[in-house]
């Protein structure tokens, strides 16, 4: 039963990120930087007023959209997703399982500290694409 689990533990730590990126990209002009920009920055509206909330949308929109595909800042936005959200969500590891080579001794092991802690409050951007794909 362990053999089992951790099995589907270490294939849903290598599927499901790479799963979200398809989603994104083949569904919407988004990469996981962009979408987790439009949520933060939906978050911020400031007065009930509908032109001016409309007028914050577009905003919002036109500086989310600079990090998703085809925006000009697409391989920032492309390497935060992958190298940060995704790295995140993997408690630190890349989608071989790997930690990135230590430079000192300890390097690697605060990372995993630091990519822990960043997990939790960055799992909520893959957990609204999740719920969609079922997971």
């Amino acid at each position: 039963m362990d053999w089992a689990k951790d099995t589907y533990n270490t294939q849903y730590e290598k599927w499901v990120p790479w799963l979200e990126d398809l989603y994104l990209r083949w569904f919407t002009k988004d990469n996981k930087a962009s979408y987790a920009t439009k949520q933060n920055l939906d978050k911020t509206k400031v007065t009930g007023i509908d032109q001016v909330d409309t007028l914050q949308d577009g905003v919002n929109n036109l500086a989310a959209s600079q990090v998703g595909q085809g925006g000009i800042m697409q391989p920032v936005g492309d390497l935060a997703s992958k190298e940060g959200v995704n790295r995140a969500e993997r408690q630190g590891k890349d989608d071989n399982g790997h930690y990135t080579p230590d430079v000192a001794s300890g390097a690697a092991e605060g990372g995993k500290n630091i990519a822990g802690t960043a997990a939790s409050g960055i799992k909520g951007a893959g957990g609204y694409l999740g719920s969609a794909l079922g997971g």
